[in-house]
């Protein structure tokens, strides 16, 4: 690996906030993270988040919360501060999906998926970024879907809540520029990850596979892989991108 290389992804001394970190593709960033040397604090709803977090190694931070409540975001970034001294980094992971067809959309589910998916992201990047701001640099990614850029059936709640994320990380880009943060999303097609793998077993999940060119489901790593990049110093001159990784699914 090149000098610039070695450098742009060496996290020593970072410290990173992933949402949604106790398993699936929050997991997997946090673990890559960890390779590449920087400090973790993984924010779930799962209690097993702090027993996750120390699985990672020593150092690292894991909080149960309720994502939904912005005082329970607000009072863990302000733990993660008084436990790390700094965030450079925010990877908003956490989500959910309440599939149905839209005439039998409960409000319920809909409140569910958009305070989840949605407003809780917007919260951790505005608590997060007033930090940043005083620091002068920071990276956040967000996890949209291609659900974000195209109609799929019976995900009414979740495409809504999805799109939001890609036009929210364009206005937060475009405000937070000039504080030296970076703002992008991701949006993966299906993810192997264990709820993954389960919802999209058998039948369902070849006609699945069919419909995206490398005739393949994504890996958690490989989504991981690119949400480092974008917080990398590599990224440094790119913000309020939507980065699909699909396979070419959005593409025919």
């Amino acid at each position: 690996m090149s000098k610039y290389l070695d450098k742009a992804f060496d996290l020593q001394g970072r410290c990173a906030i992933v949402t949604g970190g106790a398993a699936g593709i929050g997991l997997a960033c946090a673990r890559l993270l960890t390779e590449c040397g920087a400090r973790v604090a993984l924010l779930d709803r799962n209690p097993a988040v702090e027993t996750v977090a120390a699985g990672l190694g020593s150092g690292h931070l894991g909080v149960a919360l309720d994502v939904r409540q912005l005082d329970e975001i607000q009072a863990a970034v302000e733990r993660v501060v008084a436990a790390f001294g700094q965030i450079d980094y925010l990877v908003n992971s956490a989500g959910v999906a309440r599939l149905d067809k839209a005439l039998d959309v409960d409000e319920e589910s809909w409140d569910i998926t958009l305070d989840i998916n949605l407003k809780a992201s917007f919260f951790a990047a505005q608590a997060v970024a007033r930090h940043m701001r005083e620091r002068g640099a920071g990276r956040i990614v967000n996890l949209a879907s291609q659900a974000a850029v195209i109609g799929l059936d019976r995900h009414a709640a979740y495409c809504a809540s999805k799109a939001a994320i890609v036009g929210l990380t364009k206005v937060l880009a475009m405000e937070w520029a000039e504080h030296g943060i970076t703002v992008n999303a991701v949006s993966p097609t299906i993810v192997e990850t264990e709820l993954g793998k389960q919802a999209w077993a058998g039948e369902v999940g070849e006609r699945a596979k069919q419909q995206i060119p490398v005739g393949r489901f994504a890996q958690p790593e490989e989504v991981a892989s690119l949400v480092l990049y974008l917080l990398s110093d590599a990224a440094a001159m790119i913000t309020g991108e939507n980065v699909v990784i699909d396979g070419g699914y959005t593409i025919k």
